[in-house]
């Protein structure tokens, strides 16, 4: 098949709903548009959160009809919500599984529907889907590894809060920042606790870890579920003091949520890495529209800063830009890095 790349989706979307009183309308909304289901993972979070703001608003740039569900990170709600879609006949479903490798059911079943699958954020461990939209989970682990290197000059100890290791997510990330500190970093010692993503469990791990072991001076939170609940440890701990201060724990997160930014902004937090949830919620939509179209793709670069890479056989990931954030821009151990109120990144625009 010719391969194309994303350049005029908008146009073929704007025609589609133009013309979409014409035809066959099954699988479509009152306006003729595609029907295309969301599943959105959780509400609990600021990224989450922000993915489903975004979500209806390209969406209905696309003209696409749009139709949601939220599986709560529950894999049972999200096979219950892959069936409710199938019965509304849609064309295509965006989803965000947390558990990667409990989804190849829900993958096999739509894909006896002919239902293209464009999975966000993870990638599931089997199963084909259309496209996975994503960023290099295993840059943000390195990332983070780099920039406390860096800060910690390859000495003392750090807290890894994992997410949740059954996510491809939470393995990339914990596995990258693991063999960057063994490779490069010898003299760090890595106390890695799993959580299961829930902030709760991240506090009381952080709060225990930084008992038994002072000579911690470093946090890699693999997502902002972590932020509340690492900040106020840290200040029960008189340990929230400045960068400036010999106390100062350096503290690494990924997502660049708006508090994030602000708390780099305070010398809190010290770094994280911009995991777009705008463009999450655009390309998964976008991408569904072209599968929708019969439109497919190849390895390489893209005409939005991203590359397309083959995981395995007949899965492609577009991986999107995630910069490491920090207060000046620097570069740390060859990892360049953005301001924290530069207006590109998302959790500036908000």
């Amino acid at each position: 098949m010719k391969t194309r790349s994303l350049v005029g989706l908008g146009t073929v979307a704007a025609l589609v709903a133009a013309l979409g009183g014409c035809g066959d309308t099954s699988g479509s909304g009152a306006s003729g548009a595609p029907v295309v289901g969301v599943d959105y993972p959780r509400s609990d979070t600021d990224f989450w959160n922000s993915y489903i703001k975004y979500t209806p608003e390209f969406a209905k740039e696309l003209g696409l009809d749009l139709k949601t569900t939220n599986s709560q990170n529950d894999v049972a709600k999200l096979t219950a919500n892959a069936q409710t879609f199938i019965s509304q006949g849609v064309k295509g479903v965006a989803m965000a599984p947390q558990d990667t490798a409990a989804i190849a059911p829900t993958l096999e079943q739509l894909a006896a529907k002919k239902i293209p699958v464009v999975t966000v954020d993870t990638r599931p461990d089997s199963g084909d889907v259309y496209m996975v939209v994503r960023a290099d989970n295993r840059a943000y682990g390195e990332k983070a590894c780099r920039f406390l290197g860096a800060k910690l000059a390859g000495k003392g100890a750090v807290v890894m809060l994992q997410g949740d290791l059954a996510s491809i997510n939470g393995r990339d990330r914990t596995e990258a920042f693991n063999d960057c500190m063994k490779a490069d970093y010898p003299g760090i010692t890595v106390y890695g606790e799993a959580t299961n993503w829930d902030g709760a469990v991240a506090a009381q791990k952080l709060q225990t870890d930084l008992t038994a072991h002072p000579e911690i001076r470093g946090v890699y939170m693999q997502s902002s579920f972590a932020l509340a609940g690492t900040l106020q440890v840290l200040k029960q701990k008189d340990l929230l003091v400045g960068p400036q201060d010999p106390k100062h724990v350096f503290v690494v997160s990924n997502d660049g949520i708006p508090e994030e930014l602000r708390n780099i902004a305070e010398g809190h937090v010290d770094a994280t890495v911009s995991q777009p949830a705008d463009l999450y919620a655009k390309y998964a939509l976008q991408y569904l529209k072209a599968a929708i179209d019969g439109k497919t793709f190849s390895p390489g670069k893209t005409d939005h800063d991203s590359t397309i890479v083959q995981v395995r056989d007949g899965l492609l990931e577009d991986q999107l830009s995630a910069p490491l954030v920090t207060a000046d821009g620097g570069t740390y151990d060859g990892v360049t890095s953005v301001k924290n109120d530069d207006k590109s990144l998302w959790g500036n625009k908000l």
